[in-house]
Formats: C-alpha cells, sequence, structure tokens
C-alpha cells in the first residue's frame, strides 16, 4: 500500500474507532438519563454523569487526534482496550 493508501486506511481506522467508543459513551449517559427519568438519580448525581461524560470524550478525541493517524491505528489495533469511561472519572482526593 502506498503511503497515501496507508494514511487513509488508518484515518479510516481511527474514524471507526472513535466513532465506536463515543457511541459506548453516549449509551452511558442514555442508561443515565433513563435512571434519573425513573427517579434513581438526583440531578447532582446526573451531574456528575455528564461531567465524567465530558472528561472521557476529552481524552478519547486527544488520542484519537493528537498524533499521526498511523501511530493512533497501530495503538488501536495493539490494545489492550481503553476504558475511556473510567479514564473519565473524577480524580478523589486522598
Amino acid at each position: 500500500m502506498s503511503g497515501a493508501g496507508e494514511r487513509r486506511a488508518a484515518r479510516s481506522a481511527v474514524r471507526d474507532y472513535h466513532e465506536a467508543e463515543l457511541r459506548t459513551l453516549v449509551n452511558q449517559v442514555g442508561v443515565a438519563l433513563d435512571a434519573y427519568r425513573a427517579g434513581e438519580l438526583d440531578a447532582f448525581e446526573f451531574d456528575e454523569i455528564l461531567f465524567q461524560y465530558s472528561r472521557a470524550a476529552k481524552e478519547l478525541w486527544k488520542f484519537c487526534n493528537l498524533t499521526q493517524p498511523e501511530f493512533t491505528a497501530a495503538l488501536i489495533r495493539k490494545g489492550p482496550a481503553q476504558d475511556w469511561w473510567e479514564r473519565g472519572a473524577p480524580r478523589r482526593r486522598r
């Protein structure tokens, strides 16, 4: 494969990964919204989940966009999979 073809394939792999992982994060918010509407979470608990989503989505975006797509695609192929939701969790003070 040519350099341009490799780059195109890498961009496609990163884009597909980003979309799939973002879908997982959005689903977490959907579950939380359902719980909020059912009265299982209060507004502050739901807000914490939204904050975690925001942090997780930013971490995912940085991973997918701040380096060469070929390098990122290689990291995705090698694994292990990242837990973006956990990476967005608030840091607890000790």
